[in-house]
């Protein structure tokens, strides 16, 4: 990978933008087969702390790298604005086309916050779909984005209380597309254990689950509340506050339409963020259990008449390494699934 450079202290969002566009320029004057990605804008803002530590979660994205990122870094007490531009690309075979992707990092204070639109604004390239990711709050920097944003990624297992989480979250669906990190957590749960159920002798018994547990690693409670949901919204269960605390245990019940549903939610301990396994228990007597094992799912399935059997689900879990990529890939997509669960998780959580 190759990279030019360009960079200024005390700039303005004019000369970066102009300094982007004479880099891309100059790239195509000596390569034209050289062209600039044109799909998505990834605004992110970070504590200058924490930088490092972001700058390499993006690094992981991989393939699913924004056309143009650029990386908003807040630093206390900082009254200029610096900016450093980088456009980075692979050359190409004869005969083939190589993509340019840029870069820009902004070292800016905390007053620059309360005028960010007017910071980034010129920079981003226009018609294309922005996403605005802030891992470390600035719900203000945040809302000051909005005009200019179409998809906002957050994590709801970020904040300790998932009904604080699950109110942002409801907030800002209102008014752009929200890739939630910790539903993108609950993907592969989701798609086994619909795919346990897709057969059409099995379907009959999603009607009558009597018993829901959830397991999950202890900072992660809002991932297993909205795979609560998620069941909850698509079954038709009539939803009520469960008791407990967040982090520790929560448990009660909801009505299904001719019966009723034992929930409960209780902590795994694990070192990855997300789900540690699922029970779902059907009437009369269909058992079935997925828990994250080495190299995959280990499943456990006990059928009416007692008999057992176990496997392992291979390659279920993308891994935490692969969430966010998976959720700037989502940014092109449209999830109708995730706000009735939403909805359904904010009813389950503790009153």
């Amino acid at each position: 990978m190759s990279e030019d450079v360009w960079s200024e202290q005390d700039t303005d969002p004019d000369a970066i933008e102009a300094a982007l566009r004479w880099l891309l320029r100059t790239r195509h004057a000596e390569n034209e087969a050289l062209i600039p990605a044109r799909v998505l804008n990834l605004v992110v803002i970070v504590d200058r702390d924490w930088k490092g530590e972001v700058a390499n979660r993006l690094e992981r994205v991989g393939r699913y790298q924004a056309s143009r990122t650029i990386l908003c870094t807040v630093e206390p007490g900082r009254t200029t604005l610096d900016a450093v531009a980088t456009v980075s690309y692979e050359e190409p075979g004869a005969g083939k086309i190589g993509v340019v992707r840029e870069q820009i990092e902004l070292d800016l204070g905390p007053e620059h916050l309360e005028a960010l639109d007017t910071v980034v604004d010129p920079i981003l390239i226009s018609e294309m779909p922005t996403i605005v990711w802030s891992p470390h709050g600035y719900a203000e920097a945040v809302q000051r984005l909005l005009p200019v944003t179409d998809v906002i990624l957050l994590d709801s297992d970020d904040l300790p209380d998932p009904a604080q989480a699950f109110e942002r979250a409801s907030s800002l669906c209102d008014r752009v597309y929200v890739v939630d990190l910790a539903w993108l957590r609950t993907t592969p749960w989701r798609e086994r254990l619909a795919a346990s159920f897709d057969l059409r002798e099995r379907a009959p018994a999603l009607r009558v689950v009597s018993e829901l547990e959830i397991r999950h690693q202890e900072t992660s409670t809002a991932s297993g509340l909205l795979l609560a949901g998620w069941l909850a919204s698509r079954l038709h269960w009539q939803r009520a506050p469960l008791s407990g605390t967040p982090g520790e245990s929560l448990s009660g019940s909801v009505d299904r339409p001719d019966g009723e549903v034992e929930l409960r939610l209780r902590n795994r301990a694990q070192t990855s963020p997300g789900l540690g396994g699922v029970t779902v228990a059907c009437e009369p007597g269909l058992r079935l259990s997925l828990d994250r094992g080495r190299g995959g799912l280990d499943a456990d399935e006990t059928n009416p008449d007692g008999e057992e059997r176990r496997w392992k689900i291979l390659g279920a879990s993308r891994g935490e390494g692969g969430i966010l990529g998976e959720g700037v890939r989502q940014a092109l997509l449209r999830d109708p699934t995730y706000p009735a669960a939403l909805r359904a998780a904010r009813e389950l959580c503790p009153a």
